[in-house]
C-alpha cells in the first residue's frame, strides 16, 4: 500500500531519471495531486464500491443491526453534500450509500422537462448522473486533502514536526467520499440487450450496484402508482443475466443485482407466459391469471385460450389487450417472483409495497427465506406513503386490538394536527423512529433508502425562503435562515468559492507557475469573511 511518502519517493525517483527537463516538477505537489485523484477511472470506482457492499452484507447476514442507508440524489452538488455532512456528523462514510432514483431523473434530469417515472426520459442520462456524483464526490476529496496539506504545510512553517506527522498520517488513513451508489436502471429501457447497453454504460461511470424491476419496458410506471404491467419470469431473468453479463465483462465481479418486484401492486400482464410442462415457471406465473373455464363452442373472435389443469380456460384480456390477474395474489406472486430472482443470479431484493409496515414485509420475506435462507431487502422508505397518517393508524389499531380506550380519536382524521401532541401520535412518531431498526431485525432489511427526499427539502427550503424574501424579512428571510444557520452549523459550502475548487485551482497555479502565480484566495477574497 503506497503512503504519502513513498508516492513522493516514487515521483522524485521519476522526476530525476529524466534529468535537468524536469527539474521544475515538485515531486511533493505530485503526490498529493495523486491522493487527490485516488480513483482513475469509474470502473475502479465500482469494484472499489463493490467489495464495499459486499462486506456490509456479509456484516448484515451476521448481525442484522448492520443494515445500510442512502438517500436519493438527482445532482452531483445534492449528492457531494450528503456525505460532507455524514462526514461531519457521524464520523465515517461507513454503511451510508447514495441512491440515484429514476423518478428523479425522469422528474428532473430530462430534456424533455418533467416527466413522470414511465421511463420516458433519455436513458444515457441515468449513466451521465452516475459519472456527475462521483465527480462531485471526487472533488470532495480533492478539497478536503488540499486543506490538510494547507495544514501540513502549516506544521513545517512553525517547526511542529508532530502536527507534520499527524497530518501526514491523517492523509495515509484518508478514508473518501466515494461510497457505493445503488442505480435504478427501470425495466431495462428495452430488451435484454438495451439492458446490457445500458448497463455497462452505468457500470463503466461507477456503479457497483444496479436495480431492475420486472414491469414491462414501454408500459413502466412508477411503483406508487396504478397501471402496472409485469412480465413473464424467463423475460426478467433474461435481463437479470444480461446484468451480470455487463459487470463481468467489465471486471467488476462483485457487482451487486437488485431484482425489485413490483408484483404487489401490479394487476396486469402483456403477455401469457410460455409453458412446456405443468408446474415450471410459466406455468406458476398463468396460474395466477383471472381466467374462465370454457368451452370450444363458446370461443369469440380473438380470443385467447390456454389448457391448464387438465382443462381449457379463457384468460380474461381487458380492453387495452392486458391481461388480470385474480384479486388477491399479489403477495404469492412477489414471493414466487423474489425467490425465482435470488435463485437465478440476483443478490438483493426490492418489494416496492403500498405502505411501510414491518409485519407485511416481514410475513413475505419469512416465506422467501423458507427457500432462499439469506434472502435480504432493499426497502424503499418511500415520501410516497403518509408516514404519519400510517403509522398513526397502525398504533390506533394496535390500541383496538388491545382493548385500549381510542375514543379520543377518529381514526381517518388522525394526520390532523390536534392529534400532535397526545399520546397516540408520540408513539406512532417513536414508530418510525425505530422503523428501520425494526424492518432490519424483523423482515430482512439490509438497506434503507429514501428515494426521493431531496425534491421534497429543495421544495420546502426554497417555499420558506421565497415567503420571507419576497415578503416583510428580506433580506434577513436569507441571513438568518440559510446563512447564518450554515455558519454555526459548520457547512462547508458557506465558503462557496472553496467548495466550488477555487482553492483547488490555487494550489495548482502554485505548482505550475510557482511564485508567478495569480491566486483568488489573496487577502481581498471576501470568503475570507468566514474564517
Amino acid at each position: 500500500m503506497s503512503t504519502y511518502s513513498t508516492d513522493t519517493q516514487a515521483a522524485a525517483s521519476l522526476r530525476d531519471a529524466q534529468g535537468d527537463s524536469w527539474n521544475a516538477i515538485n515531486p511533493e505537489s505530485v503526490a498529493r495531486m495523486r491522493a487527490q485523484n485516488r480513483f482513475q477511472t469509474g470502473l475502479d470506482i465500482a469494484r472499489y464500491t463493490a467489495a464495499i457492499m459486499r462486506k456490509d452484507m456479509a456484516d448484515y447476514d451476521a448481525d442484522s443491526s448492520q443494515y445500510t442507508q442512502s438517500l436519493g440524489c438527482w445532482h452531483g452538488f445534492i449528492g457531494q453534500q450528503k456525505m460532507l455532512a455524514i462526514k461531519k456528523h457521524h464520523g465515517t462514510t461507513a454503511k451510508r450509500y447514495l441512491y440515484l432514483s429514476g423518478w428523479m431523473v425522469a422528474a428532473l434530469r430530462s430534456e424533455f422537462g418533467p416527466l413522470p417515472d414511465q421511463s420516458m426520459h433519455e436513458k444515457t442520462s441515468v449513466s451521465s448522473l452516475i459519472e456527475e456524483l462521483y465527480t462531485f464526490l471526487r472533488q470532495a476529496d480533492a478539497r478536503e486533502m488540499g486543506h490538510m496539506f494547507h495544514e501540513l504545510d502549516d506544521a513545517r512553517e512553525r517547526g511542529d514536526d508532530v502536527a507534520a506527522k499527524a497530518v501526514q498520517k491523517a492523509v495515509d488513513n484518508y478514508e473518501t467520499h466515494v461510497v457505493p451508489i445503488v442505480a435504478d436502471i427501470d425495466a431495462g429501457f428495452g430488451n435484454a440487450e438495451a439492458t446490457y447497453l445500458l448497463a455497462k454504460q452505468m457500470i463503466e461511470a461507477g456503479a457497483c450496484c444496479i436495480q431492475l424491476e420486472n414491469q414491462v419496458s414501454d408500459e413502466k410506471q412508477c411503483g406508487h402508482q396504478d397501471g402496472k404491467v409485469t412480465v413473464p419470469h424467463e423475460d426478467f431473468l433474461a435481463k437479470i443475466r444480461a446484468v451480470r453479463y455487463a459487470f463481468l465483462e467489465l471486471g467488476v465481479d462483485e457487482g451487486v443485482i437488485v431484482a425489485r418486484t413490483d408484483s404487489l401492486g401490479a394487476g396486469l400482464t402483456k403477455q401469457i407466459a410460455v409453458t412446456r410442462e405443468p408446474g415450471d415457471l410459466g406455468d406458476q406465473y398463468n396460474a395466477f391469471l383471472d381466467v374462465e373455464e370454457v368451452n370450444a363452442d363458446e370461443l369469440n373472435n380473438g380470443d385467447v385460450v390456454i389448457k391448464q389443469g387438465g382443462k381449457l380456460v379463457r384468460p380474461k384480456r381487458l380492453a387495452s389487450g392486458l391481461f388480470q390477474f385474480r384479486k388477491g395474489t399479489g403477495e404469492d406472486r412477489c414471493v414466487l417472483d423474489s425467490i425465482t430472482s435470488l435463485q437465478n443470479g440476483a443478490d438483493l431484493l426490492w418489494i416496492e409495497t403500498e405502505k411501510p409496515h414491518v409485519g407485511q414485509i416481514g410475513d413475505m420475506v419469512n416465506r422467501i427465506r423458507e427457500v432462499v435462507p439469506n434472502a435480504k431487502l432493499v426497502y424503499n422508505n418511500s415520501p410516497s406513503f403518509n408516514w404519519t397518517l400510517n403509522f398513526r393508524q397502525q398504533i390506533f389499531d394496535l390500541w383496538m386490538e388491545e382493548g385500549k380506550d381510542v375514543s379520543a380519536y377518529t381514526r381517518d382524521a388522525l394526520m390532523s394536527v390536534e392529534y400532535d401532541e397526545t399520546a397516540l401520535a408520540v408513539a406512532a412518531d417513536e414508530k418510525i423512529r425505530t422503523f428501520q431498526a425494526d424492518a432490519a431485525r424483523e423482515s430482512g432489511i439490509f438497506h434503507h433508502l429514501i428515494t426521493l427526499p431531496t425534491y421534497h427539502t429543495a421544495a420546502l427550503s426554497t417555499d420558506n425562503l421565497a415567503k420571507g424574501y419576497f415578503g416583510e424579512e428580506g433580506m434577513l428571510a436569507y441571513v438568518a435562515g440559510v446563512q447564518r444557520k450554515e455558519i454555526r452549523q459548520g457547512l462547508a459550502c458557506v465558503k462557496h468559492q472553496d467548495m466550488a475548487g477555487s482553492n483547488i485551482g490555487d494550489d495548482h497555479k502554485e505548482y505550475f507557475c510557482g511564485d508567478a502565480a495569480l491566486k483568488a484566495s489573496g487577502k481581498d477574497n471576501t470568503m475570507n469573511q468566514f474564517g
